[in-house]
């Protein structure tokens, strides 16, 4: 398999947008299912592409998932200190996974974590249910950090997001 990681094209968003928002539900990741608000974040692939970098795994032309990354201070961080950067919305579409794309996908923000000047780490939220996604941070060297899991709506105890971070060598820097 030839799986090319690139930033996505304007003409790919509303793709990017549905393999997203699908991956979430067939997870059942989103409480109130096709109702729920964070649906439509999910599917604004052009929003995120304007506050942050948007990235997609590709096979032949054909999107196969994608990832949001977040530079340091970007508007779209949720739990980013300065000095790191922050990876959302990762989505693999279900008939492409597991076949590598969400590990290519987050090696890639790795790569360009390391790449940006004063990285200290790359941090990120999960939901616990997400198992898959945990052994590959795993894999790549992320690990918990309890202190930051947070709950992105307060009124709904049973939300709270568990965090990973990948603390950055800062030598040869």
């Amino acid at each position: 398999m030839d799986i090319v990681i690139r930033q996505a094209e304007p003409d790919e968003y509303r793709t990017l947008g549905e393999i997203t928002a699908q991956a979430y539900l067939q997870d059942g990741l989103l409480d109130f299912g096709e109702s729920d608000e964070y649906l439509g974040e999910l599917r604004n692939v052009a929003k995120r592409a304007a506050a942050a970098e948007v990235l997609v795994a590709t096979e032949s032309d054909r999107i196969l998932g994608g990832v949001t990354f977040v530079p340091s201070g970007g508007p779209m961080a949720d739990i980013a200190r300065p000095g790191e950067t922050e990876i959302r919305m990762l989505a693999v579409a279900h008939e492409s996974r597991g076949r590598g794309v969400g590990e290519a996908l987050v090696r890639a923000c790795v790569d360009r974590a390391r790449a940006t000047h004063g990285c200290t780490g790359i941090v990120l939220s999960t939901q616990r249910t997400m198992h898959s996604a945990h052994r590959i941070y795993e894999r790549l060297g992320f690990t918990r950090t309890p202190d930051r899991d947070w709950n992105p709506i307060p009124h709904l105890d049973d939300i709270t997001l568990i965090t990973y971070e990948l603390t950055l060598s800062t030598t040869g820097r």
